[in-house]
């Protein structure tokens, strides 16, 4: 069963999501330059910066929320009573992107403009690592099982991890213009992601293999994964209006979005078991798994 909730007007695009600390949904408005709280029907705004488009949210590991300002080049930091820091980036027309906590107790991010991937403590102390490629297009990243930090390389055909220290190794996809763009560890060993050009859902092991798995339509434009508890894996297809979900044997199943048009992007599983997505047309959607 699908549900959705209106959590903002038409314009103000819902993308990034993630689930807070406090038991409620917390989500990037792209367009309005605000972050948004869900809970129990309520809805709650936090202005940023107008042109700012706070994109990419994650819970951090001092129980805040933080997230990338992909046009303000910083990034924000919102507690649970909607107190906000802002860290500006140390180089220009960084562009960050996908955020995510590391083994470390620090932040990763990826800036899309500069081919890097930075690195931010809670108390804001920012690191920047140069990719060993140009023009890649980093963009989400998640923590692996091996420590590591693991993300997508749009631009590059590649999936890329950096460790704690920065060296960073890069693992070509097999399949052309694939074009990765959401990744997330599986919990299975592997990190699972999806290629929005070749429409398929990927999972690479620690050891740099590859698996790929071709999605019914290969123009759904899949986005955004996360895993869930009983090891399945949820995805967004921007493109055909659907959630998928393709279990650890690579079986998958779709389900199309009550409402056309609705731009399903960022992913995350909600506090109550379900899985929920950010629709860029306003709404919040709501899949019981």
């Amino acid at each position: 069963m699908i549900e959705e909730f209106e959590v903002s007007g038409p314009d103000a695009g819902p993308y990034g999501i993630t689930s807070g600390p406090d038991g409620a949904l917390w989500f990037t408005l792209v367009h309005a330059g605000k972050i948004g709280r869900f809970q129990a029907g309520e809805v709650r705004e936090f202005a940023v910066a107008p042109g700012s488009e706070p994109t990419v949210i994650t819970l951090g590991p001092d129980g805040a929320l933080w997230f990338t300002q992909l046009k303000g080049h910083k990034i924000g930091r919102i507690a649970v009573d909607g107190a906000l820091t802002e860290f500006e980036l140390p180089t220009a027309d960084a562009q960050p992107y996908g955020i995510a906590s590391g083994a470390d107790g620090a932040l990763w991010f990826t800036e899309i403009n500069l081919d890097r991937i930075g690195r931010i403590t809670p108390d804001g102390e920012i690191t920047e690592f140069p990719l060993p490629v140009a023009g890649a297009y980093p963009g989400h990243l998640t923590a692996g099982p091996d420590n590591g930090l693991w993300f997508t390389l749009n631009q590059a055909n590649a999936i890329g991890r950096i460790d704690l220290g920065g060296d960073v190794t890069i693992h070509p996809l097999p399949t052309e213009a694939a074009a990765p763009v959401g990744i997330t560890d599986g919990g299975d060993g592997g990190l699972w992601f999806v290629e929005i050009g070749a429409g398929q859902v990927g999972r690479i092991a620690v050891d740099g293999h590859v698996d790929e798995f071709p999605l019914p339509d290969r123009e759904c434009r899949p986005h955004a994964i996360v895993a869930a508890e009983d090891g399945a894996l949820w995805f967004t297809e921007w493109g055909a209006n659907k959630i998928g979900c393709i279990t650890l044997a690579g079986k998958i199943d779709e389900y199309e979005l009550p409402t056309p048009g609705s731009e399903p992007h960022g992913i995350t599983m909600g506090p109550d078991g379900a899985v929920w997505t950010a629709l860029e047309n306003g709404k919040l959607a709501r899949i019981s798994v």
